[in-house]
């Protein structure tokens, strides 16, 4: 397993192999890797001659009142899971190796991003966009990797590569879970113990919302109901709850087949999102 720091060495080390006709997956991550990071290493491992990891703590990703200076950086452990998982090369950039001192150049997707975490984020997703635009430069990937539960995220990078036309396949890994279903997250580590005893309740919702739209419940009062669930269980702070078009997020009608219902609270300073993908039949439209 090699490790890069330098943009120019790996690019030009995987550009090297792919005139040798070698294929590349890329799974790009802020490290704290866990077992979702893991499932998304196994998944790429079977799609291409190369597995490329990023691990890269973007700082224009935190907001001024967010977390970036105690956001967890096991690298040694981070290291330890890409070894396990036969990854062959880590991209490890500073800061300063993928924005210059006068940086002045973003990508920014104007639709998919403006509602749900980009309405409560404002620019959030702009920084996403613009630092995965520079991966994907940087590693050269034929497919690229993420995890369903930053759902919007990967709609948002799914746009943004089919509008610039980046050669990169992109695939989506369902989320992992731990036993009691909370959705696996590097911030769960933040949650005392109380909270982690709440925490579950955010996939309870999903479901009973899934259940309810399956069994044809109206949809536009989906919303309030799993905000009364999640009140309910005691998390108070909930930035949002959604049934959306999950082909384009937008408020999801009686004809939408597929529909994904998104939630994001707060848990004391932690914030967490989940999500869960519901398919309408014919006779519940």
């Amino acid at each position: 397993m090699k490790i890069f720091k330098d943009p120019k060495k790996i690019q030009q080390h995987i550009s090297n192999l792919k005139k040798r006709g070698k294929t590349v997956a890329f799974v790009p991550t802020m490290g704290a890797l866990h077992e979702g990071h893991a499932a998304l290493l196994r998944k790429a491992r079977t799609a291409g001659d190369i597995l490329v990891l990023s691990i890269f703590v973007n700082p224009l990703q935190f907001g001024p009142a967010e977390d970036f200076s105690r956001y967890p950086r096991p690298l040694k452990n981070d290291l330890a899971v890409a070894k396990k998982e036969k990854v062959d090369m880590v991209f490890t950039p500073a800061a300063a190796d993928l924005y210059a001192a006068d940086h002045s150049t973003h990508v920014a997707e104007d639709d998919l991003s403006r509602g749900l975490c980009g309405a409560v984020r404002p620019g959030h997703f702009r920084v996403v966009t613009t630092v995965v635009a520079k991966l994907f430069n940087i590693v050269l990937p034929d497919s690229a990797f993420f995890g369903q539960k930053d759902y919007q995220q990967y709609k948002v990078i799914e746009r943004m590569s089919r509008d610039l036309r980046f050669p990169v396949r992109l695939v989506m890994v369902p989320t992992a879970r731990e036993k009691d279903g909370l959705a696996m997250s590097s911030r769960n580590t933040y949650l005392s113990t109380a909270e982690r005893e709440t925490a579950p309740a955010i996939y309870q919702a999903l479901c009973a919302a899934k259940k309810d739209i399956e069994e044809g419940a109206a949809l536009n009062r989906a919303g309030s109901r799993i905000r009364a669930a999640l009140r309910k269980s005691g998390i108070r702070a909930i930035d949002y709850a959604a049934v959306l078009s999950a082909a384009d997020l937008k408020a999801a009608s009686q004809t939408d087949k597929k529909l994904v219902v998104a939630v994001a609270v707060r848990l004391g300073k932690t914030r967490l999102i989940d999500n869960i993908l519901v398919k309408r039949s014919g006779k519940n439209i």
